[in-house]
Formats: C-alpha cells, sequence, structure tokens
C-alpha cells in the first residue's frame, strides 16, 4: 500500500499528542511517573542498606578477615559509594541526561549485587564439603568486584533520582513538589530501616546444599532481588516520564574557572605585577564577574569543611566496629533476640524521632532563653556529642573485655588435651610441664568468641563410627569439626546401625563447647554425654550499646542536617551541586581515615581506639568553633543583586523577579481557591 504522503505526518502527530497525554497524567493532584519513581527508592535503599548491614559480618565470619582488615575494606567501600556521585551528577548533566543515567548505572548496581549474592554461597568451592570454602581467594575476588560495581551504581544514580522526581511537576504543582520530597525522604528511612532489621535475621539462618552454615546467600540474595525489581519498576514507567537533555554541569565551569585563576596567578607571580583582593580574581579577564563571586562565596563555605571529615571518620563506625563490638555481646531481650548486625537499626529510629523534636522543641527553647545557637555552634556540638558517643562505646568495651580470656600473643600458641580413656592419665608436656588429666576430661581450653552464634565440636570415645546430626561421620577416637550453632535450643541425633539417641543443649551467644562422648552413650540414652565449656556465652548486654547510638544520632541531627541547611544559606543556588560534591567529599575523607587507622594504628585493645578517635575529634571540634568565631555570615542574594547592579544587569533581573512573583501570586490564588472548595 502506498500513501501520499499526509497519513503519515498524522500519525507522527498522534503519537506526539499520546506522549504529551501520558506524560501529563495524573492521579490525585500528582504525576504517575513520581509513583514508579517513589517505589523505585525505596526498592534501591533497601537493596543498599541490607547489603551494607551484613557486610562487615561477612567479610569476618565468611572470609575469615580479622577485625582491622574487615573494618579497613568496609570503609573503603563506604567512601567509594560518596565519590561516585560526583561522577553521576557529571555523567548525567553533561552527557546522558538523568533517565539514561539511572538506567545504565542500576544496571551496573544490580549486576553488581548479584555477584555480591554470588560471592557468599559457600558450596561453590567447598569440594570436602566441610561447610568453608576451599577457595578463599575466588569469593574474595568476586565480592571485591561485586563490591566496586555497587559503589558505581548506588553512588552514580544518588544525585539523579531525587532531581528526575521532581523534573516531573509542572509549575502549577508546587504544593505536590513538596510533598513527593518529604515521602521521598521517607521511604529513604523506610527502606533503610526494614532491610537494616530484615536481613540481618536471613542472615542468621541456616541454608546450603551439603553443610548448613549461616545464610550468606540468602541475605545478600533479598537485597539483589530489590534491586532487579528496582529496576524493573523504573523502566516500567519509562513512556510516562519527562526527561530533559543534559544542560551542563556547574561542577565543570566551576574547576575550570578555579583551573583559570591558579594558572594565571602563578604565570604572574613577579612583583611587577599588582597583587588583587582575592587570588580568584585572577580569573577576571575570563570569566564573569558573577560567577568568581559566587565561586568566592562557595569557597568560603568549603573552607570550613576542611576539619568535617573527623565527625564522619566516628559516625560512619556504626557498621563496622560497633558491630564488630555487638557480636561479643548477649542479644537476648527476653520477648526477642536481636541480631549484632540489627543494633543499627536503633540509628534511623532515633533519627525520625529527634529530628522534629530538636526542631519543634529543643531549638525553638534554646532561642526563646536568649542564647544564640548559630548553626556552626550547633555542628560544634554535634562533633562533642559524637565523642562522648565513642568515650561510651569505650567504657562498653572495658565491660566486654573482663569476660574475654586471655588471649595468647602472636608468639605464643594454645593446646587442648583431651582424655578419651577410661582412667586419669599424667600428660608431660616438653620441657617439664605436668597435667594431670581424669577421665573424659579436657585440659588448657580456648575457643575465641564467634559472632553472635555458638561453636560445638564432638570427640567420639566409643568404638564404632558415629552419624550426628548436620555432621559427617565420626571415627572412633576422632573428632568432628566446629559446629556453628544459632543461639538456643538445639536437638542432636547420634545414630550408628540401629542404634540412636536424641541429645538437647541450649546454647548463647558466642559460647563454644566441646562434647565427649563416652562408650556408654548409647546405654544411658546420651545421658553420660560429657559437656565442657571451652567459652562462656557472652554476658554483656547489647542494650548497653543505646547510649552510645544516642549520642552519636544526636550529634548527627545537630551536625548533618544542620550543616547542609547552613551551607545552602551561604551560597548561591546554582551552586547548591558544587556544595553536595563537597558534602559527600568529606565523608568520603572520613571513611579514608578510619581505613588508615585501622591498619596502621594497631592499638593492643580496642576501647584505646574508640578514646583516640574520641580525643581527635574534640582536637578537631576545638579548631573548627574557632574558624566558626570568625566566620562572618553572608546573604549571597544580596552580594549577586550588588555584582548585578554594576554590570548593568539590575533592570532585567527585577523585570524576571516580577515576572517570578505574577506566577506565585496566581499560583497562591489557584490553591486558595481549591483549599475553598475543598471547605
Amino acid at each position: 500500500m502506498e500513501y501520499d504522503g499526509v497519513f503519515p505526518n498524522v500519525y507522527s502527530l498522534c503519537n506526539v499528542c499520546l506522549c504529551v497525554l501520558v506524560q501529563t497524567a495524573e492521579c490525585c493532584g500528582y504525576p504517575i511517573s513520581i509513583f514508579f519513581i517513589v517505589v523505585n527508592e525505596f526498592c534501591e535503599r533497601f537493596s543498599y542498606y541490607g547489603m551494607r548491614a551484613v557486610l562487615v559480618l561477612y567479610f569476618r565470619y565468611f572470609l575469615l578477615w580479622d577485625d582491622d582488615l574487615a573494618t579497613s575494606i568496609y570503609h573503603a567501600f563506604v567512601a567509594l559509594c560518596y565519590l561516585t556521585p560526583i561522577l553521576g551528577a557529571i555523567i548525567a548533566d553533561s552527557w546522558l541526561g538523568k533517565f539514561k543515567t539511572i538506567i545504565y548505572l542500576s544496571i551496573v548496581y544490580a549486576i553488581g549485587q548479584v555477584t555480591m549474592a554470588v560471592s557468599t554461597i559457600h558450596d561453590i568451592t567447598d569440594a570436602n564439603r566441610d561447610g568453608t570454602p576451599d577457595n578463599f581467594t575466588f569469593h574474595t575476588a568476586l565480592s571485591m568486584l561485586g563490591l566496586v560495581l555497587i559503589a558505581l551504581g548506588t553512588g552514580g544514580i544518588k544525585p539523579c533520582v531525587a532531581a528526575f522526581g521532581g523534573d516531573q511537576f509542572q509549575e502549577h504543582q508546587s504544593r505536590q513538589l513538596n510533598t513527593f520530597f518529604s515521602v521521598f525522604y521517607l521511604c529513604i528511612n523506610a527502606g533503610s530501616l526494614l532491610s537494616t532489621l530484615i536481613t540481618p535475621v536471613l542472615r542468621a539462618q541456616e541454608c546450603g546444599i551439603h553443610t548448613q552454615q549461616q545464610c550468606y546467600p540468602l541475605a545478600f540474595g533479598v537485597p539483589a532481588a530489590l534491586m532487579v525489581v528496582s529496576l524493573v519498576v523504573f523502566i516500567s514507567g519509562s513512556g510516562m516520564y519527562i526527561k530533559t537533555d543534559p544542560e551542563g554541569n556547574i561542577m565543570w565551569s566551576v574547576c575550570k574557572c578555579i583551573g583559570f585563576a591558579i594558572k594565571n596567578r602563578f604565570r604572574h607571580r613577579s612583583s611587577r605585577y599588582p597583587k588583587r583582593e582575592h587570588w580568584m580574581d585572577w580569573a577576571d579577564e575570563k570569566y564573569d564577574k558573577l560567577l568568581i563571586a559566587q565561586i568566592k562565596m562557595v569557597l568560603k563555605v568549603l573552607f570550613l569543611y576542611i576539619p568535617l571529615p573527623m565527625f564522619w571518620t566516628l559516625f560512619d563506625q556504626k557498621g563496622s566496629r560497633w558491630t564488630l563490638q555487638a557480636t561479643t555481646m548477649t542479644g537476648d531481650f527476653g520477648a526477642f533476640i536481636l541480631q549484632p548486625d540489627q543494633m543499627q537499626t536503633v540509628n534511623p529510629i532515633l533519627i525520625l524521632t529527634l529530628v522534629p523534636i530538636m526542631d519543634r522543641l529543643i531549638f525553638p527553647l534554646i532561642q526563646k532563653c536568649g542564647l544564640n545557637f548559630s548553626p556552626l555552634k550547633r555542628m560544634t556540638v554535634g562533633m562533642l556529642f559524637a565523642a562522648m558517643a565513642f568515650v561510651s562505646a569505650a567504657l562498653v568495651q572495658i565491660e566486654i573485655d573482663k569476660t574475654l580470656p586471655n588471649f595468647p600473643s602472636s608468639s605464643e600458641s594454645q593446646l587442648k588435651v583431651v582424655n578419651i580413656y577410661n582412667r586419669t592419665l599424667n600428660v608431660t608436656i616438653s620441657p617439664n610441664e605436668h597435667l594431670l588429666i581424669d577421665s573424659f576430661e579436657v585440659q588448657h581450653t580456648f575457643r575465641h568468641t564467634f559472632s553472635a552464634i555458638s561453636r560445638c565440636l564432638f570427640v567420639n570415645g566409643w568404638t564404632a563410627d558415629l552419624n550426628i546430626t548436620n555432621l559427617d561421620s565420626i571415627e572412633p577416637s576422632a573428632t568432628s569439626n566446629y559446629t556453628l550453632v544459632s543461639h538456643g535450643k538445639r536437638d542432636f541425633v547420634l545414630r550408628h546401625g540401629e542404634q540412636w539417641c536424641e541429645f538437647s543443649r541450649k546454647f548463647g551467644f558466642g559460647a563454644s563447647y566441646t562434647f565427649l562422648i563416652p562408650s556408654t552413650v548409647f546405654s544411658t540414652d546420651c545421658a553420660s554425654i560429657i559437656e565442657v565449656e571451652d567459652m562462656k556465652p557472652n554476658s554483656v548486654h547489647m542494650a548497653l550499646q543505646i547510649p552510645q547510638y544516642f549520642l552519636i544520632t544526636t550529634g548527627e541531627v545537630m551536625f548533618s542536617v544542620t550543616g547542609l541547611q547552613f551551607s545552602y544559606s551561604q551560597a548561591p543556588k546554582n551552586m547548591k551541586s558544587v556544595l553536595q560534591a563537597g558534602w559527600l567529599c568529606t565523608n568520603a575523607v572520613g571513611n579514608i581515615i578510619v581505613l588508615i587507622v585501622a591498619e596502621l594504628g594497631k592499638l593492643p585493645k580496642q576501647w584505646a581506639e574508640y578514646v583516640l578517635f574520641a580525643s581527635l575529634l574534640v582536637a578537631v571540634s576545638i579548631v573548627f568553633s574557632i574558624m566558626a568565631y570568625f566566620y562572618t555570615y553572608i546573604d549571597p542574594a544580596e552580594i549577586e543583586a550588588q555584582i548585578r547592579k554594576e554590570q548593568g544587569l539590575e533592570s532585567e533581573e527585577k523585570e524576571k523577579e516580577t515576572l517570578e512573583m505574577e506566577e506565585i501570586d496566581e499560583s497562591q490564588k489557584n490553591d486558595q481557591e481549591v483549599k475553598q472548595t475543598k471547605i
């Protein structure tokens, strides 16, 4: 069939009209497209925080790294997650646009989560089926690849999703736009809170093909599945989105202007050239004075950022050192059992509680008392609260250390001697140590705590092979491998041919036991099994960590929320992305400091490291308070107006402001009419 050229044009016009209708479709006054974005954000945050909640325990108890290495790699990952948003913002604003950037980096993100989940399957390399991977290099390499991809994905889309959601609203939907950002923030907190509660429970389950171990594949697999769901949901709404073209990234313009100023100043470093008021003034030969003035205001704020990384050094250790501290404590609250990595949920719960209390009660009360509690003073107090949190953590650690055995030094070893003979034995250990061991007794026992679970070992003193629940067959006069056992009562069935009996034991957090099986095991219906407690259960309760979480969260409310509000009030609106980049960099540097201290500090006691960090933050807060004392608050809008006046741009700006005010008045009028209709 041939067309005369009219029908294709009509067809194209219909397509355009259909796209416009779909993009402007609304539900309850909101664009339908934002519902896809909100669900996407919830799933993505669940994926990220769920994976991060169990990450340090995966390093410590699956890859069997020591506390320092597990902490270092954890904070290296977090630092990378705070650096990649800058890359994501540049890609979105200068090249791909927000929509494509979110799509492409979410695919990278999902691949990273799936890779991470696969790396936790111990059966892949467990050829001898003893529950321990035989090739740790494979699992380590796969997990590191997964973490790099996750960092690129989560960081890359971080600056794009909220802004892309804002693009979906029309000018007359300013009220709905504010509501959207509130719901968006709620989704972030909801995803964080739920995932931090759920994934530790999944980790504590037992799963495996050949041997039952802690279920890291499930704990990482669920976040991976949620990330795939997040991607599918976002793509599903692609036909409804308003997609804006890249408009250029202000950070790149700022960097070029600063670079030109430095280069030009270096070229004119001779004394014959007259000095200028500010080193940025050396850029006025090429760049607009307004841009230079705006950069000066930003640099003034960024200078105050220099001491800030130390706060994040302490704050982000909630997911590393504090979680590892919780593994040496008991989480039995009677009505429920709390996993060590679930203690992190205290932070988002307190955030949702303290933010309104601070904003509506504490800060107004301080103001009514006539005290000048300026933003910079709030940030200083926030630092001191974080320092007190680490003093509290040090006190808790001292109590924990009292319950731990004396561990051997790096030049020492410990020996366990088990007597499964039917009479007392005299054992001599060269050169001259003598041990008198009764029948079915253990001497010189030592085991280290293992997370929030227990371990047990069986010694077969019977005359034939024994099969025990979840264990391989144990030969006579041989021992089983150490078996990981969850908290609570556990039943073991011992079997040989037609003979069998059942043995039960209640296990506490972090305990270690050796069970000696005598030759009379079946005739006594397992009652003759002798239990040796190698290490006592954890006795310090996790509730003791609540004060340090309260202090660090109070510090976060005063420091983080106030810091961003202050930054945005002291710099031009078009420079918010630059300040956001600077703020994220302080977080990244803070995590790098933890990495350095963990690898190089090597303090003999953990409480001493907590005191060290607290002392450093107190010193930094003093420096910051001095810097804040000499800081002069400015009004960026006033400075910009003055420069525009000097450049003769005031009349144009006034005309623009008049038009904006007319639009605002019209919008307010429409909102008032809507309210009257509802009433």
